[in-house]
């Protein structure tokens, strides 16, 4: 859920994911030749002490989920971080999202932040809740 009430127009996809930069990278998902979502790794804060921490996001459409695809793909993802000097990785889940929550923590996240009905989404408040992991990365 990416909470947004409307289509997304293109440009503001460009303002929020990054297509072809050499640090920060979005994917889309094919299983068996069929999309079957997207995934990026993002700049978690628009300032310079943040720069070895980024922000994950998976997003599978629900025929796609409970299959290790998106275990597959956060492996991928902090393989890639990893090669792009990522040091922290910080997925915001949606209170009501228990499947990326068990996910996330079987992947060896931890939960650091609960904001409690922060966002409203189909006419209610949601819990939004961070979770963290630090990539060990090789020198």
């Amino acid at each position: 859920m990416t909470f947004d009430y409307e289509r997304i127009s293109s440009e503001e996809i460009k303002n929020r994911i990054y297509i072809n930069h050499n640090r920060y990278k979005t994917f889309l998902v094919y299983e068996n030749n069929e999309l079957s979502g997207f995934c990026f790794f993002t700049k978690f804060r628009k300032k310079p002490a943040y720069d070895k921490t980024a922000e994950i996001g998976v997003y599978l459409k629900p025929p796609c989920t409970g299959k290790s695809l998106g275990k597959r793909i956060v492996e991928y993802l902090e393989h890639t971080a990893k090669g792009n000097r990522i040091e922290v990785m910080v997925a915001s889940i949606s209170g009501e999202n228990t499947t990326s929550m068990k996910l996330f923590k079987k992947m060896g996240y931890e939960q650091c932040a609960h904001y409690k009905g922060i966002a409203d989404k189909f006419g209610r408040k949601m819990d939004i809740i961070d979770f963290q992991k630090s990539l060990h990365l090789s020198h």
